[in-house]
């Protein structure tokens, strides 16, 4: 008798998991880019194969190609009759200014971060990139990112909070210092208040356990998200792994406008 490759074996067992999860809620990873190397097919074929659903996103705002409704309308237009739900991601806090309400409301659902804003002296910054983060006082930094994010979803009109609790690299091994209960109670209430979704993110694998028991606790919903850039998309399972842990169902999870099949 041959002996299976343990390989073979991870691959079943994963197979076998997220059989395990569609049977409890769909399996759905709203946050997908069609970016780098992963085409239009390449998503049909992957998400065929692992069996999870897809929404995907186009980037909407300042600095990126669609920046106002008939840009959006094509791009609409562009993925008509996709077996995929369609998304927009806000970017910055210009966007609510750049797109009409109407053409808004044709997307299935629309998403946002807290980590593009213009600083107090007018100086725009991006989370994720170094050279454009500053952080003299952390405390200070971390008052006013929760502030940042309380006014986006008191104020967006979006569906999803995405990247949630993301922290610049130069104070990300702080991560659950700077992450206080009082400040995560504090999303988490203007999350709910709101009707507005944290996702739980694959690629950075945020929140923390620790975030999410307090917003399931405290009656909010869920979306899974990857936010890839490329074909290096992997199957959720940071996502899967809080699932389990927190004891996640599909009543804390979001429910899109477009039905799922």
């Amino acid at each position: 008798m041959k002996t299976i490759p343990i390989i073979l074996c991870l691959i079943f067992l994963r197979t076998l998991g997220i059989a395990q999860v569609k049977a409890d809620f769909p399996l759905v990873d709203y946050h997908v880019h069609l970016k780098g190397d992963f085409t239009y097919e390449k998503a049909v074929e992957h998400s065929k194969k692992t069996g999870i659903k897809y929404g995907i996103a186009v980037n909407c705002g300042m600095g990126f190609p669609t920046q106002n409704d008939s840009a959006a309308l094509a791009w609409l237009d562009s993925m008509k009759g996709s077996p995929f739900m369609l998304a927009m991601q806000a970017e910055g806090r210009e966007w609510v200014k750049m797109f009409s309400p109407a053409v808004i409301a044709k997307f299935d659902y629309v998403f946002t971060d807290a980590m593009t804003y213009t600083d107090a002296n007018g100086k725009r910054v991006r989370l994720w990139i170094k050279e454009e983060v500053s952080v003299p006082d952390k405390q200070k930094f971390m008052d006013d990112l929760v502030n940042r994010i309380g006014k986006i979803l008191s104020t967006e009109p979006v569906n999803i909070y995405v990247n949630p609790t993301f922290l610049p690299e130069c104070i990300a091994h702080e991560y659950d210092k700077l992450w206080t209960r009082e400040r995560m109670l504090k999303v988490i209430e203007f999350a709910v208040k709101n009707h507005v979704a944290i996702e739980i993110n694959n690629r950075y694998r945020i929140p923390s356990e620790r975030f999410i028991v307090l917003a399931k606790k405290h009656g909010a919903k869920f979306a899974f998200g990857t936010n890839n850039t490329d074909s290096n998309m992997g199957d959720l399972d940071y996502c899967l792994l809080m699932k389990k842990k927190v004891g996640l169902t599909a009543s804390d999870m979001f429910a899109p406008k477009k039905k799922l099949k």
